[in-house]
């Protein structure tokens, strides 16, 4: 991460045509959120943060039998979190999530080890969103698509893409952590969850992550190819800090 973002272009596997043309169809933010990242830390301007009309749901969830937890999670009718919640962190890949089985989930961790069935409440959505980008960044890119993303119009063109043997998953990831977060809206059916994350080298950036409630989980709302809620910070001072490393 010594090298400049521009001298290392070249080896930057964000960059390569196979993931390209994949984003393309799918969505760069896991790409983009990678070149923000590897920046060291001070350089360039902060941008301004996402506005809620980018980064607000494209709209409701398909609603369930139930609408309840689909691994029995309890529901909550709080809103907002106004600090961080006490958190255990367990490792997926490099990168530290939380963890709380029986009260914010994940309730489910598959046999490939992809996690999911989080609470229905603002700390359920907030650990939604610290695992799926952990998975996202740690080779399970597909695994995202398939069974944590909510149905839409670019989730379609992401299945079909994995279907026809493009490569989604960008290479190698970044090495970061979760750093802070805030929850810049909340009700039952969607919210939106920002993540302050750390790079090895001590550099920071956030990006907006918009989540639907869906058969009884949390599920991230894919925005349409080219869409970009990321931002390079140059401190947690807007953030709640929260990490496990």
């Amino acid at each position: 991460m010594s090298q400049s973002p521009e001298s290392s272009t070249d080896s930057n596997p964000f960059t390569k045509p196979g993931f390209i043309i994949a984003a393309a169809l799918v969505v760069a933010l896991i790409a983009a959120a990678a070149v923000i990242f590897l920046l060291p830390k001070g350089q360039g301007n902060a941008q301004p943060a996402p506005t809620q009309a980018s980064s607000a749901p494209a709209g409701p969830s398909k609603p369930t039998a139930s609408n309840e937890s689909a691994c029995g999670l309890p529901a909550s009718k709080d809103t907002a979190l106004g600090t961080a919640p006490r958190s255990k962190w367990e490792l997926v890949g490099t990168m530290a999530v939380p963890t709380d089985p029986s009260t914010a989930g994940p309730g489910k961790v598959g046999k490939d080890g992809l996690r999911s069935c989080f609470a229905q409440s603002p700390t359920g959505a907030l650990y939604a969103t610290a695992n799926i980008w952990a998975a996202s960044f740690n080779g399970y890119a597909e695994q995202v698509y398939l069974e944590l993303s909510a149905d839409s119009p670019t989730r379609d063109k992401a299945v079909q893409a994995i279907r026809e043997g493009k490569d989604v998953g960008g290479g190698t990831s970044p090495n970061v952590q979760i750093a802070g977060f805030i929850i810049h809206s909340y009700t039952p059916e969607a919210a939106v969850v920002e993540l302050a994350i750390k790079s090895s080298d001590g550099g920071y950036g956030a990006f907006s992550t918009s989540l639907l409630w869906e058969n009884g989980d949390w599920k991230m709302d894919i925005p349409a190819a080219g869409g970009n809620g990321v931002r390079q910070i140059s401190d947690l001072s807007s953030f709640i800090p929260w990490a496990g490393v």
